[in-house]
């Protein structure tokens, strides 16, 4: 099976009707896609009020990828507001339930920052991580190139394997350190996950102070280079059962238009998505 969608819904213009209520975007966007992935999370822990909506306004059939909030993964500068971190991962889980209850919880993502190396305290911090988790289905995904250096490619791939991490595996710049290649092999044997970032080298090298997640992600990808994905995606649903792929090049508004087309490249047809709008004139 393979999985298609976006990261947010928010922002993805080109599916909605003009004067669309925000709270009714979810709804509309699941009868594009299947699946999502929930970037809220990653801001602030969200409340059951919240994920109980979303789960509620979408099918039985849909996913969400769930991005692991920032406090859990070393972007928030400063204390953390909760008691411990054990605090913290507590809230988190409690939050999630949802989305496992209801059969929607495709995996939490745990992105790390691009100062997260590849060292020793590091992978127990990753081991803590997945205790923490309690047996949820985690993905992995690096921004310091270290973790597939020659000197630790195998060693990093035997590890995630070893500790059942799913792969997140990206499309992005390579732009030194603080990027990583694409490395086109599953971890999990039931999923792998796959970002398109784009490949802005210019706004991923030097982004601005102010505008710089608007700079990074502004990309579209050609039919050429989707074309070549649908090959790597093939491969990796051979020893893989499921693959989740979602697009991140949000800053343009290419995500879904990307993410229609790939899916129009690979054939597929998504049987189970919500019911769309009609236009005003739609029926006639």
């Amino acid at each position: 099976m393979i999985y298609i969608g976006v990261t947010g819904w928010g922002d993805q213009d080109s599916l909605y009707q003009s004067g669309i209520a925000s709270n009714n975007k979810l709804k509309e966007y699941a009868g594009h896609f299947p699946l999502v992935e929930v970037d809220s999370s990653f801001y602030a822990i969200q409340p059951l009020k919240n994920v109980e909506k979303w789960v509620n306004v979408t099918p039985a059939s849909f996913q969400f990828v769930v991005k692991a909030y920032q406090g859990m993964t070393g972007h928030q500068r400063g204390e953390i507001p909760f008691d411990s971190k054990e605090a913290m991962f507590g809230v988190f889980r409690e939050s999630i339930v949802p989305f496992s209850s209801a059969n929607k919880l495709a995996m939490v993502l745990f992105q790390f920052p691009p100062w997260f190396e590849c060292k020793r305290e590091n992978v127990d911090y990753l081991r803590w991580c997945k205790d923490q988790m309690q047996g949820i289905p985690l993905a992995l995904e690096f921004r310091h190139q270290s973790w597939f250096s020659p000197k630790f490619y195998d060693k990093t791939l035997s590890f995630m394997e070893k500790e059942n991490w799913i792969h997140s595996i990206c499309d992005e710049p390579q732009a030194g350190l603080g990027s990583v290649p694409t490395v086109l092999k599953p971890t999990n044997s039931e999923k792998t996950l796959v970002r398109f970032h784009g490949r802005n080298i210019h706004g991923w090298q030097k982004p601005s102070a102010g505008d710089w997640r608007e700079v990074r992600y502004l990309y579209r990808y050609n039919e050429a280079e989707l074309l070549e994905w649908s090959q790597h995606i093939g491969k990796l649903n051979k020893d893989s059962e499921a693959i989740y792929v979602l697009f991140n090049n949000n800053s343009g508004g290419d995500a879904a238009d990307n993410a229609k087309q790939f899916v129009k490249l690979l054939g597929i047809e998504y049987k189970g998505l919500a019911p769309r709008q009609l236009d005003f004139f739609g029926g006639i």
